[in-house]
C-alpha cells in the first residue's frame, strides 16, 4: 500500500504556500535505503500533473514509491496545487515576469530542507526535467553537500542566439495555454500517425484538459496561466551566451536522460550538457527510441522509469 501526504511549505514570496507531495510504501521493511527523491517539474505544467499523473492505474510518483523510494514532488509558485500570487489574478501586462530560476531555487531549497529535517538525513536525490533540469543542475552546483544523486531528464541547454522552440516570447507576469496548443506542442515535429504511434490520442486529449483543469480558473476559462520568469530567463542567457547553470560544477553522479524525439531539449543540447559533466563522480547519458519531451506521458515511459530508479537504486 502506498501512502500519500501533502504538505504545505512556504514560498519564497510572502504570505503563500507551496504544495510539497510525499508517497511510500506503508511498509517500512521493503524500502530503500537512503532512497528520498524530490522532483523538479519544467516551466509550463506543475509537478502533479506530470510526475503524480496516474496513466494506466499508476503514475511515475507511484511506481518509484512501489519500488521502495520515498518520493517526493514540489508544485513551484503558480503552478499545479500551489498557490496562484496576486500578479497571476490581474492582467499579465500589468506586472513584470515572475517565478524566475533564482526564486525557483529558493523554493526548492526550502523543500530540500523541509524532507532533510522531515527524515532526519543529509542528503537526497533530485530529479530534474526540462526548466526543472536547469533548476536542479544549478542546485547541485551551488548545494552538493544536500545532494547525493541527480537525474536530468530532457536537459534544458541555451546558447547564445536561440529562440524558444514551442512557447511565445511575449513578456508579462504569465501566459496561458489551452488545451489544443499543449496536443500542437506535443506533436511538434510528427505527422499525426507518428505521434499517435507513441500515445494514444484519447491520452492526450484527456492530459490536455486535466492539465487545464490543475489551474483554479481552467474551467472557467479554458486557459492554464504559467508564470513567465523561465521566458525572462531564456532571454537573457540566449542574447548573452552566459550559462543557465554550471554542469562542471556538479559532483554529484549525474544522469542525462531524453528522448530520442525531443524536440524542445533535444538529445543534441543533452549531449552539450553531459559532455560538460567533467567533476560529475559518476556520468551517465540514456537517449530512449521513439520518445518526445513528453515522454513521461507515453507508451515509452517506462523506459525512461527504468532507467531513471536503475541509476538511483
Amino acid at each position: 500500500m502506498i501512502i500519500k501526504c501533502d504538505y504545505r511549505i512556504a514560498s519564497e514570496t510572502d504570505g503563500y504556500s507551496l504544495l510539497l507531495r510525499n508517497k511510500q510504501l506503508n511498509d517500512a521493511q521493503h524500502r530503500l535505503p537512503d532512497n528520498n527523491v524530490l522532483f523538479i517539474h519544467g516551466a509550463t505544467y506543475g509537478a502533479t500533473s506530470t510526475f503524480d499523473y496516474e496513466i494506466e492505474g499508476a503514475s511515475w510518483m507511484d511506481k518509484m514509491a512501489a519500488q521502495g523510494f520515498d518520493v517526493w514532488c514540489l508544485d513551484l509558485l503558480g503552478y499545479g496545487e500551489s498557490d496562484r500570487p496576486q500578479e497571476m489574478l490581474v492582467s499579465p501586462d500589468l506586472n513584470d515576469p515572475i517565478v524566475d530560476t533564482a526564486h525557483a531555487l529558493a523554493e526548492v531549497d526550502r523543500a530540500v530542507d523541509f524532507i532533510l529535517k522531515n527524515r532526519g538525513i543529509n542528503q537526497l536525490s533530485l530529479i530534474g526535467y526540462s526548466w526543472g533540469s536547469a533548476i536542479c543542475g544549478r542546485y547541485a552546483g551551488l548545494f552538493g553537500s544536500k545532494v547525493s544523486r541527480l537525474v536530468l531528464s530532457g536537459p534544458l541547454w541555451v546558447e547564445k542566439g536561440a529562440t524558444p522552440r514551442t512557447i511565445s516570447a511575449d513578456i508579462g507576469a504569465y501566459r496561458t495555454v489551452d488545451a489544443a496548443t499543449m496536443a500542437k506542442r506535443w506533436a511538434i515535429g510528427l505527422s499525426e500517425d507518428e505521434i499517435n504511434a507513441l500515445v494514444p490520442p484519447a491520452r492526450v486529449t484527456r492530459w490536455c484538459s486535466d492539465a487545464v483543469f490543475a489551474d483554479p480558473m481552467g474551467n472557467k476559462s479554458g486557459l492554464l496561466r504559467a508564470p513567465t520568469g523561465v521566458l525572462k530567463d531564456f532571454m537573457r542567457y540566449s542574447l548573452t551566451g552566459e550559462p543557465w547553470y554550471q554542469p562542471m560544477a556538479i559532483q554529484a553522479p549525474t544522469q542525462v536522460v531524453v528522448g530520442e524525439l525531443d524536440r524542445e531539449t533535444t538529445p543534441e543540447q543533452a549531449t552539450k550538457v553531459f559532455q560538460q559533466l567533467g567533476n560529475a563522480r559518476e556520468k551517465r547519458m540514456t537517449v530512449i527510441g521513439s520518445g518526445t519531451h513528453s515522454l513521461l506521458l507515453e507508451d515509452h515511459r517506462d523506459a525512461l522509469h527504468s532507467v531513471v530508479s536503475g541509476f538511483l537504486a
